[in-house]
């Protein structure tokens, strides 16, 4: 009897719902047992360089450039996987807000309760820089509900918040909550994610075959339909 391999996967929050949906299920009868630790691309980073070990990684395509520099990923099987965009999302029922326009996002987000973004994700990255450069990063942090990570979402099912900001594919992973759309930039911009294997694993042929699973024509449909824009081919 052949044994399973296994293998450890630091994997970006934002293809947790694609993969839960689409990988996982085909991971039983391949002979693979996966590891998987979701977080921000800035907490992988993080355990990355406390010393924590993986096989397999999936950041930011900026933060991949940065670890193929120093030599961590093994460049060979890097792959581009999706592209992910920054949106807001509201309680179910709850009216949806105008994001059509720069002046029309801003004013929304001034006349929230409390709005909710991560301190550790990409996405929330990205906002505080921009609502700090559009001179409103006062006014908003007074009253926002900012996690370290996780899922945004989850505030506006406690009724924490009545606007989640994150990543698309984030926003839907939480039952509850309905998305208006994306926020146009600054607020907004689109991220690329990439997966590599890990230069030091002891398992490049099993985090190869993960990998492959991740770029697998039959995940893409998936990833569209949690919002993400599949970039890669498919195997």
């Amino acid at each position: 009897m052949t044994e399973m391999a296994a293998i450890r996967a630091m994997l970006a929050l934002v293809l947790r719902h694609p993969v839960d949906a689409a990988v996982l299920p085909r991971l039983a009868g391949g002979g693979l047992h996966v590891e998987m630790d979701w977080a921000p691309t800035s907490v992988l980073l993080q355990k990355l360089e406390a010393g924590e070990r993986a096989d397999v990684l999936v950041v930011t395509a900026d933060a991949m450039d940065r670890l193929a520099g120093k030599g961590t990923i093994d460049t060979s099987s890097r792959i581009d996987l999706v592209r992910s965009r920054i949106g807001i999302a509201v309680p179910r029922g709850a009216a949806h807000p105008h994001i059509g326009t720069l002046d029309a996002a801003i004013q929304t987000l001034r006349a929230a309760r409390s709005v909710s973004y991560s301190r550790g994700g990409a996405s929330g990255i990205h906002f505080a820089a921009a609502i700090e450069r559009l001179g409103i990063a006062a006014e908003i942090n007074a009253r926002a509900t900012i996690i370290p990570a996780g899922f945004t979402a989850e505030q506006l099912v406690t009724g924490e918040a009545d606007i989640a900001v994150q990543q698309i594919s984030e926003l839907m992973t939480v039952p509850g909550v309905e998305i208006v759309g994306s926020l146009p930039e600054p607020l907004g911009t689109a991220a690329i994610f990439s997966g590599a294997v890990l230069a030091a694993t002891a398992q490049p042929e099993a985090a190869r075959r993960f990998l492959a699973l991740l770029d697998d024509p039959r995940t893409r449909p998936a990833y569209a339909q949690a919002g993400l824009e599949p970039l890669s081919p498919g195997r």
